[in-house]
């Protein structure tokens, strides 16, 4: 409770509708995002707030065609966020949400909290470029700031089929869409609506 008023849990099946949703069947089922840091992790890695080289991702001032790619991150049963901003160095110019800009932006890049990944087109870029730029880790056993052991590994799906093998080694093809999972299963998503232009 905060200033008198009751808050309820976002879940992401607002953001996805919000965003045009599954382009076709039953809209999804709700998913609450997790309590906690842990499924709220900040957006900004130390490389990227200096603006240094994250691997060979680079900062850069300049604009860029970009294609989307959604990724949506799940333990045991709730949302992981990801945050607007991976990917944007400061000072930047925020509004509510969203990141709209900042001193120089990397291949990747978020702006909003729908798991819509941007990527500058001719990125050759995988899943683990994305979580080495955000400073979170991702491998067979650890999402984020959560980790499980085998018999139990981290599960990637890519347009609803389970995709075995190194997580990280995912590539991030123009309107994929991405669930890792980790934890109880929950059906992934098949597909999302991407806005125009993306």
């Amino acid at each position: 409770m905060l200033d008198g008023v009751r808050r309820t849990p976002i879940v992401i099946a607002a953001v996805l509708v919000g965003c045009g949703g599954a382009p076709s069947g039953p809209p999804p089922i709700p998913i609450a995002i997790g309590p906690g840091r842990d499924y709220r992790p900040p957006a900004l890695s130390r490389a990227v707030t200096a603006a240094r080289p994250v691997g060979r991702l680079r900062c850069s001032p300049s604009p860029t065609r970009r294609f989307g790619v959604y990724v949506e991150l799940l333990a045991y049963r709730r949302v992981v966020l990801i945050p607007p901003g991976i990917g944007v160095a400061p000072p930047r110019l925020e509004r509510g949400a969203y990141v709209s800009g900042g001193r120089c932006s990397y291949p990747l890049r978020t702006r909003e909290p729908t798991g819509v990944i941007e990527v500058a087109a001719g990125t050759r870029a995988r899943l683990g470029d994305l979580f080495d730029l955000w400073g979170q880790p991702l491998s067979d056993v650890r999402l984020a700031g959560f980790a499980t052991a085998p018999p139990d590994p981290v599960r990637v799906y890519v347009d609803g089929r389970r995709v075995a093998g190194d997580p990280r080694a995912i590539p991030l093809r123009r309107h994929a869409a991405i669930v890792v999972e980790l934890g109880a299963y929950l059906a992934p998503h098949q597909a999302y609506r991407f806005p125009p232009g993306l």
